[in-house]
């Protein structure tokens, strides 16, 4: 599951990574929850566009999306087969940049938090589906939703669900929908291979929404009741380099 993540990377870094046209400027983000904005970047026949949307996917079909439940992941092993998804996953693909996430583990009668990142400290793109929701009035939502699978072994004791990254090298089949066949794109739906991910616990700070700063990252030391139960591999610590003129997009 993927239920809070951080964008800190600078808009340069980002834009070179992803190669979208935009140029968007705005602040890192180091607790962003679901029915807040996000960064989506989309394919499409001029190139790869920078947009923000709705962390929630609602469906075309939706009447009323206060009665609909709020879907921020998608299982990427039954994405074809459910009608919220099975539209988008065949023609609105896209991936949500992401500079790590947070996940919960449960020990010592108590949730944990980790931050769990990239170990080459490198953006991901994790993958997701889009969809515009158009209501009564003519009002239009873009929304999204980050797809999930399951967790390999060493990250299974964190939490049994993990965010789908898609490789650097994978973004055009992932994201060119039109061109690559539907079956290619979902054959990338797999966990982040073993080794490729670094987590550390940090501060339940980051459980209110309103804390969004720095210091959410920084390790600290849990008891002996709530480590997990297989060996931490290691974390280098994460630069991280606030540039002031970035603005206020999200």
């Amino acid at each position: 599951m993927c239920g809070r993540f951080t964008l800190t990377s600078a808009p340069a870094i980002l834009r070179n990574a992803f190669d979208y046209a935009e140029q968007p400027n705005f602040p890192p983000r180091y607790n962003i929850a679901p029915t807040q904005p996000v960064a989506v970047v989309l394919g499409g026949l001029s190139g790869r566009h920078f947009q923000l949307m709705r962390w929630g996917l609602i469906p075309a079909w939706v009447r009323d999306p206060k009665a609909f439940s709020l879907v921020i992941n998608a299982r990427s092993e039954t994405v074809l087969e459910k009608p919220a998804f099975r539209n988008a996953v065949r023609r609105r693909r896209c991936l949500v940049p992401a500079d790590g996430y947070y996940e919960w583990q449960s020990a010592g009668g108590r949730k944990q938090p980790f931050f769990i990142h990239p170990s080459d400290g490198a953006p991901m793109g994790l993958a997701a589906l889009a969809e515009t929701w158009v209501g009564p009035n003519g009002e239009e939502q873009d929304t999204a939703a980050i797809l999930t699978a399951a967790a390999r072994q060493e990250m299974a004791h964190l939490h049994a669900r993990v965010p789908v990254v898609i490789a650097p090298r994978d973004y055009a089949c992932w994201l060119d929908g039109g061109e690559v066949a539907t079956e290619q794109a979902v054959a990338l739906l797999q966990p982040p291979a073993a080794g490729s991910l670094a987590w550390h616990p940090v501060s339940s700070e980051v459980n209110r929404v309103a804390n969004d700063h720095a210091g959410l990252l920084e390790p600290i030391e849990i008891p002996e009741a709530a480590k997990p139960k297989q060996a931490e591999p290691s974390s280098p610590r994460i630069a991280r380099t606030v540039d002031e003129r970035q603005g206020s997009l999200f």
